[in-house]
């Protein structure tokens, strides 16, 4: 199992420990403001596949700083920004992703990032989990369960979305924005807005506008409303204290505390 949610704790992020697959074996990536936390099948755990996955997260910032070098608005701007066919293939996905709902490219940073490391892991194990703040690239054979982090709502802990094999043979994405939980921008007071989608930078970039429309719990179900009327989309959960809406293509478990 692997938690969704943000969390502003540095190294070893707390909700990290909280699940763990059996199956997989975990390391950590840490390259500037970029923190992962890796799990892949155990037997394709290798030194040699950790130094592939720092590689990559070096090389994908350095195509985004430099980019950002050449057009600052890129990183500021909190409405969608066309960028030229020639930009780094990981800066389209991310202008591309936030154009679909009307947010800022930088929107869908994490989730990007945490993307493209999984599909180039994927490579080498069928089986791959990349989160990064929260947002999540979820590559598996096999059914996952993502546990539900919304801060002090009581869902915390309690319940996690399931993630089939067959939905994530592929690879997608499972990304959340928080109001009242980690550092990253939004403009609403949403504990979790909770984005599946078909990939991880679209999940990240709907799941910021999703929770920048909630002020308040009448808000949940407008929101969730207009998560699944985005394309790629497969469903969408949002939080505030003890209320929850969803929509979509979702499946809820409760979580046995042991």
């Amino acid at each position: 199992m692997g938690l969704i949610g943000g969390d502003s704790e540095r190294g070893e992020r707390h909700y990290r420990r909280l699940h763990r697959a059996v199956d997989l074996a975990y390391f950590q990536i840490t390259w500037k403001e970029t923190d992962l936390h890796v799990g892949v099948r155990r037997e394709d755990f290798s030194p040699e596949l950790v130094q592939r996955a720092g590689d990559t997260v070096r090389r994908l910032r350095g195509d985004i700083e430099d980019y950002i070098a050449a057009d600052p608005v890129f990183a500021t701007t909190l409405e969608p920004h066309p960028v030229p066919r020639g930009a780094p293939p990981i800066v389209r996905a991310m202008a591309e992703a936030a154009a679909v709902c009307g947010v800022g490219p930088m929107a869908a940073v994490a989730g990007a990032v945490a993307e493209w490391v999984g599909r180039d892991l994927a490579l080498l194990s069928p089986d791959v989990l990349v989160e990064n703040g929260g947002d999540i690239h979820v590559q598996s054979e096999r059914e996952r369960l993502v546990g539900l982090f919304a801060g002090n709502s009581p869902f915390t802990g309690r319940a996690a979305l399931v993630i089939s094999g067959a939905d994530a043979g592929r690879g997608l994405g499972v990304c959340t924005s928080s109001g009242t939980v980690g550092p990253s921008l939004s403009l609403g007071c949403a504990d979790a807005a909770i984005i599946v989608a078909r990939s991880a930078s679209l999940a990240d970039a709907v799941a910021t506008a999703t929770g920048n429309q909630i002020k308040g719990k009448g808000d949940l179900e407008a929101a969730v409303n207009f998560a699944c009327s985005v394309p790629g989309v497969f469903g969408a959960l949002a939080i505030v204290g003890r209320n929850l809406a969803a929509k979509g293509r979702l499946t809820l478990r409760p979580v046995l505390s042991e």
